[in-house]
């Protein structure tokens, strides 16, 4: 960012934060604070304390950073130039989605943000059903950038260690998982023969076990109802037409999936080995969440503080409750500025998507609303090159 670039958006920021300033945290005044400014050059200023919200607006009003965190620790004196003289009290459980970080990669801005969306809602799951938090202890927030946060706050958490956290991350990420011991066969022994049969964790289960039996019957369901299902299935080594036909009808009989919800195979026990392998390996991929695991495992972590703006998007750091995050589309409700022109000198060819609007921009000077010039401004696709209509 050139000097004029930077002025103006520091301008729109101020003037932003003056009419909906930064929010506090639970005991703010126990909390580190951080920023980072627009002048790269100036590094990461930490070690900042606050007694007051009112004080902390202020500074920040006063200030403009580019990017404002405040700690997930509590300390007896946040503002202490060392961590050692800071006296570490406990931390909220945090989590970070990164869109950077998730299996699936588009160059769609829109599309990247709906894979994330999909990973924290998967990640609420984990924590309401697995761990059993109540959904007024997670506090939700678009990030302002490429994910989202989830503040755990509970009593109980504060005091965990960082190995202790990373524990509750390989859980979610299914690191420890053994596949092979999710399934086992068995034989049963008649009256003038041995029979086999097949068993797997139930729906009834906690943890892993619920969660692969759900995922593996719905992948079942996926294959079996393709209208080339029995085709798709002889694609796989040893199953003939048979074999085929058998996982079909055992699909389509409610009293076998209904046996199979119980963990009970049977009726598939036929079926090679290599066939549940490969499905597992596909249902695991899909159940685990995609977690940045030095985020939870740091405990004196910093975090994008609440209302804060994203100095490289200009976007809103939003908070938001269970309910309210099905609805949320990040480039429409996390967008705080408004549709005035703005010219500016794009620096490449590139993209904007926000608002429900398109922009495809050639290099060069270009007219666009503010939101989506602060936005290219602030990722560095872009200088300012004149005022607002």
């Amino acid at each position: 960012m050139n000097p004029r670039t930077v002025q103006f958006i520091k301008s729109r920021f101020q003037e932003h934060y003056r009419k909906d300033p930064v929010l506090s945290p639970p005991n703010m005044e126990q909390r580190e604070w951080g920023f980072l400014m627009f002048d790269p050059a100036s590094g990461m200023r930490r070690h900042k304390g606050f007694g007051s919200t009112a004080e902390m607006q202020e500074y920040i009003q006063a200030m403009v950073p580019a990017h404002v965190y405040h700690s997930a620790a509590y300390y007896e004196h946040p503002a202490a130039g060392t961590m050692m003289e800071k006296t570490w009290l406990g931390a909220d459980l945090i989590f970070d989605i990164d869109a950077d970080h998730l299996p699936v990669k588009t160059d769609s801005f829109k599309e990247m943000l709906d894979y994330a969306k999909q990973e924290i809602i998967k990640l609420i799951g984990f924590l309401l059903d697995d761990f059993g938090f109540k959904e007024d202890s997670l506090h939700i927030a678009f990030s302002g950038g490429r994910g989202y946060h989830i503040h755990v706050h509970d009593p109980r958490l504060l005091t965990l260690d960082s190995a202790q956290r990373r524990e509750i991350v390989d859980y979610l990420s299914g690191t420890s998982l053994d596949i092979d011991h999710l399934f086992r066969k068995k034989y049963v022994v008649g009256d003038d023969k041995k029979s086999k049969t097949l068993e797997f964790p139930s729906q009834s289960q906690g943890g892993w076990g619920r969660l692969v039996n759900r995922e593996l019957i719905r992948h079942l369901q996926v294959l079996t109802s393709d209208e080339n299902a029995e085709q798709k299935l002889m694609e796989f080594k040893k199953i003939g037409k048979k074999k085929a036909l058998k996982i079909i009808d055992t699909l389509n009989s409610p009293e076998h999936l209904e046996r199979l919800r119980n963990g009970k195979f049977d009726a598939l026990s036929s079926i090679p080995t290599e066939f549940w392998d490969d499905a597992l390996h596909q249902i695991v991929g899909g159940i685990q969440a995609y977690i940045d695991e030095p985020v939870t495992a740091d405990i004196k972590r910093l975090i994008r503080a609440a209302a804060s703006l994203h100095g490289k998007s200009g976007m809103k750091v939003v908070t938001l409750t269970v309910d309210e995050l099905d609805k949320f589309e990040p480039l429409v409700d996390a967008v705080v500025f408004g549709g005035n022109e703005i010219k500016l000198n794009v620096t490449k060819p590139t993209t904007v998507e926000m608002m429900d609007e398109h922009f495809k921009l050639e290099e060069g000077d270009q007219i666009l609303p503010e939101y989506a010039a602060i936005y290219l401004m602030c990722r560095g696709g872009a200088e300012y090159a004149g005022g607002m209509k």
